[in-house]
């Protein structure tokens, strides 16, 4: 269970415990699309994938993405299915290299730079986390069907550049629906057809 740790920006963030049950909450990695996820301004590149890794190796300090010309990042998410995002948990760089805000935006597939002067569906004020332990609650009802999730870090707390180890999605996920609309219209049709196939071979044994 989480407890109820302070408030930032009207959004509370929890602090939670070590238990196996996180590594159940936090698997939303397993389900990004992660050949067409999208880290800008990287300094090296594919770095941004590795952050969305399992709650266990979330400690792994080997993998990590830092910015390249300034603190700024921005990851592009696509998710295999739809995501009911519950909470996000962030693991910074040392000292001033954490990042210190973040804005999320739902369903923007083609954001840049150019576009995070809009208005994100929510923000937080980050806070050093070395272990992973702080919890930002998102609000459920806006994020209840998520199919790309894009991640703006505006700056840090300080720092030229900006690290980040881990990035930690907890929620619900279901498949798309798409697939099963298909299927249901493709076995639909033929039905009226095996009842009129049937009928000659009903009236044959009655006449013998």
């Amino acid at each position: 269970m989480s407890r109820h740790s302070h408030s930032c920006s009207g959004d509370h963030d929890h602090e939670i415990d070590d238990s196996p049950e996180m590594g159940v909450q936090y698997s939303l990695y397993t389900k990004i699309d992660t050949e067409n996820l999208e880290c800008l301004n990287e300094k090296v590149e594919g770095s941004g994938k590795t952050v969305f890794k399992a709650w266990e190796d979330r400690l792994d300090y080997e993998k990590y993405v830092e910015s390249d010309v300034d603190e700024e990042l921005l990851f592009k998410i696509p998710f295999t299915g739809n995501v009911k995002l519950k909470g996000v948990i962030v693991i910074g760089g040392e000292q001033d290299m954490h990042p210190s805000r973040l804005r999320i935006y739902k369903n923007r597939p083609n954001m840049s730079f150019d576009d995070v002067s809009a208005e994100p569906d929510q923000e937080f004020e980050l806070h050093p986390d070395q272990n992973g332990t702080l919890e930002y609650s998102i609000k459920v009802v806006k994020f209840s069907s998520v199919h790309h999730l894009t991640l703006h870090f505006p700056k840090n707390f300080g720092s030229e550049t900006t690290k980040i180890y881990y990035i930690g999605l907890r929620g619900e996920y279901s498949e798309a629906h798409r697939h099963g609309v298909t299927i249901c219209t493709y076995e639909a049709r033929p039905n009226p057809a095996d009842c009129k196939a049937e009928l000659p071979e009903t009236m044959s044994h009655e006449v013998h």
